[in-house]
């Protein structure tokens, strides 16, 4: 019977074939031989050894390398199905980007498998944290990173230990992506409520993957493509009873890989690679998951399949994929930041994880303080001597560490605060983005305690603005804040890798004696910190104090010296925004319409750029990395414009403008500054921009309330605002 099947499925090789599949299928064959199996015919049949031989034929060396997994799938029969096991309402899926697919065709008869170009596709992923969905996601975003694709990923998770409602979106193909897409392409449902909460966010044609296990979709709804899986009952079949809700994630990745034609080999290495230090069967069963989607008859339930276009990268660096948290991590080692301390809160918190297992490997040390106030002042312990340090939290331990910051500002000495925004006051919205601690970073000390403050745009910048902090700490002897957020902390993006030989720093100590006459204080230079155990030939060693203090740092209560020490200290900053360069316009030079942004929300900005200059909009854009101080020259860009328009995810606040907004009126006394802005703890989306700056002209995003007029200065309805409500985990 075996070999009856094997001669039938042999005709999948009558086409030109590599000898490799072909020995492929021919150890397969003897290995199954080999097997002291009951009678065969139980357990294979020619649609199962067909399409565990296309596996064979698609990939050969992933095959070869996982034959007795593969073939523990034959021996529990699990692909052996009905001809009914699927539901598909459409003859064809749509192809990312297109539109809507005909519903009244029934499906052929027989699929045509041959990959469709695309060149990108936005993928969302629903279910419950617990299923890994954020585990899946990311296999795929590093993947791309790996295929030279460009991809970008957002994340939603609950606040809750007991986990609930959670999302991974992500967007990857050919080309530069800038967001994460306004919709999704292609929707897994985990869960009724998970098909409940997202399918408004499903493009019209998009095709919706569910598991017929747990969901029932309106199959009248004919705007989409309908694909039914037994995900839980076929992840079951292949991992053994206890695997119940476990694996479904992995199944699913083989199935998406399957559909996509992604590289197989690839992702089973990041799987081997993930699951590696962990007890091997881990692995395994990791892999059996994978096997079994992707060895899914797919050409049951879908009439195409697709492949991302592959456009190769002429010279340059080979990329890497990490996310934002990890990029400021990383960036601050090479930095040649080797000191830290910090205590746990999220999304803050995996910083200090790397850095914890990263510092060491450099002679360094990162401390788990008792308390916030305890971590920023170890950290300014180190600095203290000589050693550039780290710091971080979310708000609400930036508030904890606030008095201590004032101490470095007064007593100038160089430190690096990182604040990962989250959604507040108090705790909040602890898992959700929000930009809200903008004034806070500028202003959050008591008296006149001037800072450095910066903003990181995307996950590549993340690294560099670490470096650029490392750089200002030193040479203007200030606190530095970087900012980032819920957003760019977890998503994974792919860029090329730095150059490291070029950017890596040695950090020392500078202990050079100091001549006669030095003052470390000097009202006339920008103070540079002395570390302890330097010569001071004249024997006039300075101290370090809160206290205001004279030119040697000694305490003084001199009304005169108060006055020139804080212009001494406010002189410095700016100094430094002498050397800020001014941003770059994207898009129009001049127009009607300037958007200005700061942080994450870089990629829909300006993707909502290119497509309002696609719909005939005089627009352009730029974004601050730079927030405090700003660099100097930013009034000659305004100039050009009729409107600016900050987009911001904060509260308008009592005079109707967001904290960006409220800024460059205050430094520009310029009235054509107004503001968007959102506090729903969700990233903006590229049609939402364009809705809320030219109202009634854009279609709003389906998924985001177009029930929300908004007035010119970002005004919301209130009464509009209470019928609404965002289910938690959706995005």
């Amino acid at each position: 019977m075996i070999l009856t099947s094997l001669g039938s499925a042999s005709r999948l090789f009558e086409q030109p074939a590599t000898t490799k599949a072909i020995a492929s299928s021919a150890t397969i064959v003897n290995f199954i031989v080999r097997q002291s199996w009951p009678e065969p015919a139980q357990y294979a049949s020619f649609s199962t050894l067909a399409f565990l031989l296309s596996t064979f034929s698609a990939a050969p060396d992933f095959a070869l390398a996982n034959l007795t997994i593969c073939v523990k799938f034959v021996a529990r029969g699990f692909l052996i199905l009905p001809d009914d096991n699927a539901t598909n309402t459409t003859a064809e899926a749509a192809t990312p980007g297109a539109g809507p697919a005909s519903t009244a065709t029934p499906p052929s008869e027989r699929a045509d498998l041959r990959p469709e170009n695309i060149q990108d596709a936005v993928i969302r992923l629903a279910g419950n944290s617990q299923d890994g969905i954020q585990t899946a996601g990311a296999f795929l975003a590093r993947l791309a990173g790996r295929s030279d694709h460009d991809v970008m990923t957002y994340m939603t998770i609950p606040s809750t230990i007991s986990g609930g409602p959670s999302i991974f979106q992500v967007r990857m193909g050919t080309g530069e992506v800038l967001s994460a897409g306004d919709e999704a392409d292609f929707l897994v449902a985990f869960y009724q409520h998970s098909y409940q909460d997202h399918i408004d966010f499903l493009k019209e044609g998009g095709v919706l993957l569910y598991d017929s296990d747990n969901v029932e979709p309106n199959l009248d709804d004919k705007r989409f493509v309908y694909v039914g899986v037994p995900i839980t009952g076929l992840t079951v079949e292949a991992l053994g009873g206890t695997a119940k809700d476990k694996g479904k994630n992995i199944f699913i990745l083989g199935l998406i890989a399957k559909i996509f034609s992604l590289d197989v080999e690839k992702l089973t290495t990041l799987i081997k690679e993930k699951f590696g230090g962990k007890d091997e069967s881990i692995v395994n069963t990791a892999i059996m998951a994978f096997t079994a989607g992707y060895a899914y008859p797919v050409g049951k339930v879908l009439t195409h399949q697709y492949q991302f276009e592959h456009k190769p990268k002429t010279g340059g660096r080979a990329q890497i994929t990490m996310d934002g948290n990890q990029a400021i991590a990383y960036g601050l080692i090479a930095a040649g930041v080797r000191y830290g301390a910090g205590y746990p809160i999220t999304p803050w918190s995996s910083i200090m994880e790397v850095l914890r297992r990263e510092f060491p490997k450099y002679g360094g040390i990162f401390v788990q303080a008792e308390d916030e106030l305890g971590a920023v002042s170890l950290s300014l312990g180190f600095s203290y001597s000589g050693y550039l340090a780290v710091t971080g939290s979310a708000g609400p331990g930036i508030s904890l560490k606030s008095e201590a910051i004032g101490w470095a500002s007064m007593a100038e000495i160089p430190i690096i605060i990182c604040n990962i925004q989250r959604g507040g006051p108090s705790t909040g919205l602890p898992t959700n983005v929000e930009q809200s601690d903008l004034h806070q970073a500028i202003f959050g000390s008591h008296g006149d305690s001037p800072r450095v403050v910066l903003a990181a745009s995307t996950v590549e910048d993340c690294f560099y603005i670490a470096i650029e902090a490392a750089r200002i700490a030193r040479k203007y002897s200030t606190p530095v804040l970087i900012l980032s957020d819920t957003s760019l902390a977890t998503r994974i993006e792919a860029f090329d890798e730095p150059d490291l030989s070029k950017l890596m720093i040695d950090p020392k100590p500078d202990l050079t004696p100091r001549e006669g006459g030095f003052k470390p204080y000097d009202l006339e230079k920008v103070t540079q910190h002395v570390p302890p155990g330097t010569r001071m030939l004249d024997g006039k060693y300075p101290l370090v104090t809160g206290l205001e203090h004279d030119e040697h740092g000694h305490p003084t209560g001199s009304p005169k010296l108060h006055m020139a020490m804080t212009a001494k200290r406010r002189k410095k900053l700016q100094k430094l925004a002498e050397e800020i360069p001014v941003p770059e316009v994207y898009g129009d030079q001049k127009g009607d319409t300037l958007l200005v942004g700061w942080g994450s929300t870089y990629g829909p900005i300006h993707d909502a750029v290119k497509m309002g200059r696609e719909h005939d909009e005089k627009i352009g854009a730029i974004h601050l990395r730079h927030v405090h101080p700003l660099p100097n020259g930013l009034e000659k860009i305004f100039k050009n414009f009729k409107r600016i328009v900050t987009v911001e995810m904060n509260d308008q606040g009592l005079y109707g403008f967001g904290q960006l907004a409220t800024i460059l009126r205050a430094r520009y006394c310029e009235p054509k500054i107004e503001s968007v802005t959102k506090t729903d703890g969700l990233g903006f989306r590229v049609k939402e921009i364009l809705q809320r700056v030219f109202p009634g002209k854009f279609v709003s995003t389906r998924g985001y309330s177009p029930n929300r007029p908004v007035s010119g200065n970002g005004e919301q309805d209130v009464d509009l605002a209470r019928a609404e409500s965002i289910t938690q985990g959706v995005g």
